[in-house]
């Protein structure tokens, strides 16, 4: 891969949208992540989880844990920060659209009848992220800079 693949990666016009978007959402998913991966947060960490994954059919559940767990602790942290935004974005669609389809779609819309819209919201989110980058204020700047790519033009990826 050479320098112009990392340039289209990074490269973001989001401005103060970008972090906005991000770092909430990105600071929502690194909590649940916790929850399923430690059991911080009143989570049942990686055994439990993967035990209630299983029971709902996602086997096998400790490894279905571990992804989902690990794709929004640490893609959730990586939004936070803007640190390899676009990818943390893909790793964290992908766990909603699982979860949607996998736990909340027989439920319905809502929340109160533990429904998708929350997941959905979550994922409608980490695709904006997708497409516009981590904006202005993200670490992922820097590593353009580095790149040489740095200049104050800014375009998005298309």
């Amino acid at each position: 891969m050479n320098a112009t693949f990392f340039k289209a990666l990074l490269q973001s016009n989001a401005g103060l949208a970008g972090l906005i978007l991000r770092v909430p959402v990105g600071v929502i998913l690194a909590a649940h992540g916790a929850q399923k991966l430690f059991g911080w947060f009143g989570g049942y960490g990686l055994e439990g989880t993967g035990q209630w994954m299983a029971s709902i059919g996602l086997e096998p559940g400790y490894l279905m844990a571990l992804l989902a767990g690990g794709a929004e602790f640490f893609g959730g942290l990586a939004l936070a920060l803007g640190f390899l935004t676009r990818p943390a974005a893909l790793a964290n669609a992908v766990a909603m659209l699982v979860a949607i389809f996998a736990v909340h779609i027989d439920n319905g819309l809502f929340m109160s009848n533990n429904g998708y819209e929350y997941a959905l919201t979550l994922f409608v989110v980490s695709v904006a992220v997708l497409i516009q980058g981590g904006g202005r204020f993200a670490i992922d700047n820097t590593l353009l800079t580095s790149l040489g790519g740095g200049s104050g033009r800014r375009t998005a990826l298309a």
